[in-house]
């Protein structure tokens, strides 16, 4: 698909398609007088990584938070795994794992004690509950450090034990919310590494925000770039770089469509200084 500045109309897949594990039809959510996403449909079909791009305050992290029934749509509707996220919303819940931006693993617990605990949340079968544990931490690279404080963890062995944490249930959608941050390149690029392989197998889908255009070019399917809530470029990698032109980079899509506006325009006096960041905070 062609990138479109200003997209109004939903993209070629139907949500009543059985391929789409994702959907959203005229979504919209709204804090006061503030839009955070603004009526938008989509569809993300079963076994993509499907990136969400956009600066500071475009919607990202409120678009999650409503698939995950974090949040309640202003109106509209959305639905995951055949779900609908407010009448069906702890249905929702056991279809899904979520890896925030913010630390979710326990610093006061080993890796393992980590990992039990979700497997407890997330009413995984006692008599499986091991067996997935010891599969994890093996198929996360920390089994040599499954028995130490989580406190004691790299940045990087942190962010593997959270996504093998939100993995253990087997849920079919998992959402990744910038699930790189603060790493060093070296954690970094063992995250990625992580995230393509069990991409690979295509069971399940992944939804990811982030900020690395180069993280969003070499893991992502598909991408839909976000702008004051609304849709403004949707495609493959290839697709919105050749959209923009030859020798085009994300990054030169990323500012075609968000213009100069990658950070929010500072001004006004310390109030409204103090509620556009917390604005910013809240709407990812």
């Amino acid at each position: 698909m062609v990138p479109q500045q200003d997209l109004d109309l939903p993209i070629e897949d139907s949500p009543h398609d059985p391929d789409i594990v994702l959907s959203t039809a005229d979504l919209t959510r709204d804090f006061g007088d503030v839009r955070a996403v603004d009526g938008l449909t989509l569809g993300v079909r079963r076994g993509e990584i499907f990136g969400l791009l956009g600066p500071n305050g475009a919607g990202k992290t409120t678009l999650i938070k409503m698939w995950t029934t974090l949040l309640k749509p202003t109106s509209g509707s959305a639905s995951v795994a055949g779900h609908d996220v407010v009448r069906e919303a702890s249905q929702v819940r056991r279809a899904v794992g979520y890896v925030p931006q913010l630390l979710s693993a326990d610093g006061s617990l080993t890796g393992r004690e980590n990992l039990l605990f979700s497997a407890r949340l997330y009413d995984v079968p006692r008599d499986e509950r091991r067996d997935r544990i010891d599969r994890a931490l093996r198929s996360f690279g920390l089994e040599d450090a499954a028995d130490r404080l989580v406190r004691q963890y790299s940045g990087g062995m942190i962010r593997r034990l959270e996504i093998a944490q939100a993995m253990l249930h087997e849920p079919p959608v998992l959402f990744l919310d910038e699930p790189t941050v603060g790493l060093d390149p070296v954690a970094r690029e063992s995250v990625w590494e992580q995230l393509a392989s069990l991409g690979e197998n295509r069971r399940t889908t992944m939804i990811l925000t982030t900020h690395y255009m180069e993280e969003a070019d070499a893991l992502c399917d598909r991408l839909l770039l976000l702008f004051k809530g609304r849709r403004v470029a949707e495609g493959s990698p290839e697709e919105l770089k050749n959209g923009v032109g030859p020798g085009a980079t994300l990054d030169d899509v990323f500012r075609r469509y968000a213009g100069g506006d990658l950070e929010p325009k500072e001004g006004g006096d310390y109030r409204e200084t103090s509620r556009r960041r917390r604005s910013i905070r809240r709407l990812g």
